[in-house]
């Protein structure tokens, strides 16, 4: 019978001790998210319920975008854990783009590490900007919709202002697809000849435009039109 509580575990084996002695990188993924739990529910010890959440929730990217909601109703959870494992999650996401601020922010994998982790946790479609100097670095990102995405809300000018206003010399369109799946539609095409047009005529370079969907397999997790030619 596995040991109903972490105190039951042998000293070495405690999350919490074997972290300060060996470091994050030895332990699992629900022992790691048993330290953020801390404690566990009558018969299940805080690694148990870590190892039933990644199980609900399939993987760590499927946690990682589960909701305070979601994951609140987990048995063993509540909302008070729920609040400390999104923001775990959160400060991951800011930890990757800070480590990117002075980053050439140049090619489609450096746009997933700086915004992946987060857009491919959300459950509604979002349209951002990252707004690049000269050099190319990282200027700031502004999110231009939120909801459902139709080309009416994602209109070229609507894209285009930050640019405009905080003088960007480039700018990288990124949105996600909540469904996991980055194919873009026959919108994401016209939207992207949109932007072409409005580029040229702005005479502002539009690096690319990305959709963010989620890692699956061998499949990329996330399209690039200008990988694929289209840009």
């Amino acid at each position: 019978m596995p040991p109903h509580t972490i105190h039951e575990l042998p000293q070495e084996d405690r999350p919490r001790e074997k972290l300060a002695k060996l470091g994050a990188a030895s332990l699992s993924d629900s022992e790691l998210i048993a330290i953020l739990l801390r404690t566990g529910v009558k018969g299940r010890n805080a690694v148990e319920v870590g190892r039933e959440l990644l199980a609900k929730f399939q993987s760590l990217n499927g946690l990682s975008r589960a909701n305070v909601r979601e994951l609140a109703t987990t048995k063993g959870v509540g909302l008070t854990k729920a609040v400390q494992l999104a923001a775990a999650f959160g400060l991951a996401s800011r930890l990757a783009r800070e480590n990117l601020v002075r980053t050439k922010i140049d090619s489609p994998p450096l746009v997933y590490d700086l915004l992946g982790s987060e857009m491919r946790a959300l459950s509604k479609e979002s349209l951002r900007v990252i707004l690049l100097d000269t050099r190319y670095h990282l200027m700031r990102v502004e999110e231009i919709s939120l909801g459902s995405l139709n080309e009416s809300i994602a209109h070229p000018r609507e894209i285009f202002r930050p640019a405009l206003i905080h003088s960007a010399y480039a700018l990288i369109v990124v949105h996600n697809h909540p469904s996991g799946d980055p194919s873009p539609s026959e919108a994401d095409h016209r939207l992207t000849r949109r932007l072409q047009e409005a580029a040229n005529l702005l005479q502002i370079n539009l690096l690319d435009h990305i959709i963010i969907g989620a890692p699956n397999g061998s499949a990329s997790p996330y399209f690039s039109f200008k990988e694929a030619g289209v840009l």
